[in-house]
């Protein structure tokens, strides 16, 4: 596995890391399975996808434990990057970037995870009612303290119009600008994939700029970049895409031609990238979770040449040096062939046809 560094620091990662969430939260609750997850996360060690991302909201709590059972046996192998600042109730989530709170989170953070220090911590939303300085000078003192070894922000909570270009993330920069006055920023987490490019407009050359590592979330459209999902199959009613707009019949249907163009370029890499057959994750309509690959269906390993999820990985990953991208996934089996995709090579005509595709109808914002 390629490795690339986070931000102006000595800490590498592989070029292709794991989100946690689906393990716990957000997508159907009936297909969670704890020892799947398990596999996943160590087979993603083992193949080199070393930075595993997830926050202390996700369950909540709960993916941080599951992690620290991993953690526990293999602390050495794995960079960790957990997130503060977002409380869950029943029916909403409020941020909280008050510096006591920051500084309790991270104790419990490191508790559940079985570690003494945390690589990279990031703000998960800015507090409107605390000025910034403030909660990340707590952060800072993290640092110092050594139970963090670098700093970084999510990004994931930026609103704007679909084609707003560079103004998506003004807001957002503006505070990473004032961040820097006070510590620097090693990493930034923001969408990107081949259906959401925004963040090429102003954040990744931002990020390019002062040196700061992108963490590409969502690289495969939460799933749909994948080719297994099918207009009007439905979600459970715990998946977060049953009540978002992207993931209407109709609107699944309009963006069919994204879709059709990875499997396009799929194909030129020896294999027909159709996404049929792949067992019980389209059998039972739901498809892929958050943002994995896609395999053959078989009871093991995904199947020879290219697919689409790993040609939308491929093209995330060539964004820059700066870029790594961060598919999420319960099941070993997508963590392998999400991985593969980093010995992937695009061709000028692959680029040309993915820069042709339509843009997508909707955003996640």
């Amino acid at each position: 596995m390629e490795r690339r560094t986070i931000g102006a620091t000595p800490l590498e990662v592989g070029a292709i890391g794991l989100g946690c969430m689906p393990m716990n939260w957000a997508y159907s609750a009936s297909r969670r399975n704890g020892e799947e997850s398990l596999r996943a996360l160590h087979t993603a060690l083992d193949l080199g996808c070393t930075l595993l991302d997830t926050a202390d909201m996700y369950g909540p709590f709960t993916n941080e434990l599951l992690i620290g059972r991993v953690l526990r046996e293999r602390r050495a192998d794995a960079f960790v990057t957990t997130k503060c600042g977002l409380l869950v109730g029943d029916q909403h989530m409020v941020a909280d970037g008050r510096p006591g709170y920051v500084r309790r989170a991270c104790d419990a953070s490191l508790r559940r995870l079985r570690t003494d220090v945390i690589d990279l911590y990031q703000l998960h939303r800015a507090d409107p009612e605390v000025p910034v300085e403030e909660t990340w000078g707590a952060m800072a003192e993290l640092v110092g303290a050594g139970k963090v070894r670098a700093l970084g922000v999510c990004a994931l909570g930026a609103r704007a119009v679909r084609g707003s270009g560079g103004r998506m993330y003004e807001e957002t920069i503006r505070q990473l600008d004032r961040m820097q006055q006070v510590f620097p920023v090693s990493a930034v987490e923001a969408e990107l994939s081949v259906w959401s490019p925004e963040a090429l407009d102003s954040l990744l050359p931002w990020c390019e700029a002062r040196g700061v590592g992108l963490l590409a979330a969502m690289p495969l459209g939460s799933g749909y970049l994948t080719g297994t999902l099918t207009p009007g199959q439905g979600f459970e009613p715990d998946d977060v895409r049953a009540h978002h707009p992207r993931f209407t019949a109709e609107v699944m249907a309009a963006n069919q031609p994204i879709v059709a163009g990875l499997r396009r370029v799929a194909r030129r890499h020896g294999r027909d990238g159709t996404g049929a057959g792949r067992g019980d994750e389209v059998g039972a309509g739901v498809g892929r979770d958050a943002g994995a690959g896609t395999g053959d269906g078989t009871d093991g390993e995904p199947g020879d040449g290219a697919t689409p999820a790993q040609v939308a990985l491929a093209w995330v990953l060539e964004r820059g040096r700066h870029v790594i991208a961060v598919p999420g996934t319960k099941r070993a089996r997508w963590v392998t062939e999400n991985a593969g995709a980093a010995g992937l090579r695009l061709t000028e005509g692959d680029r040309a046809e993915i820069a042709s595709l339509p843009r997508a109808r909707e955003s996640w914002y």
